[in-house]
């Protein structure tokens, strides 16, 4: 996988643009850090590489969310637990 920098795409990007297809991806860090992936798209393809983008962030959302619970022992909740702390988040929102 190719790094540029964000120098890199100001001041070369029509190189970058002829070698993205063959390329896939590249990752675009700025200062040493990666803040961006670059991904080749086509018309027909457009959609589904979203689709499947938004699809992996959810999954890595929940993934994250699931791993919080167990380290906070949020995940050894009983129903009883879990309905209490609902309708506790639920009375405040009224307010």
């Amino acid at each position: 996988m190719k790094f540029l920098t964000v120098r890199d795409m100001r001041s070369k990007s029509a190189s970058i643009w002829a070698t993205l297809p063959n390329e896939q991806e590249m990752i675009i860090t700025n200062n040493g850090k990666p803040v961006a992936i670059l991904s080749s798209v086509s018309d027909s393809t457009l959609e589904e590489s979203l689709a499947a983008i938004r699809q992996a962030k959810a999954a890595f959302a929940v993934n994250k969310l699931q791993l919080g619970a167990i380290e906070s022992g949020a995940g050894k909740l009983s129903e009883a637990d879990i309905e209490s702390e609902i309708k506790a988040v639920r009375k405040n929102r009224r307010k």
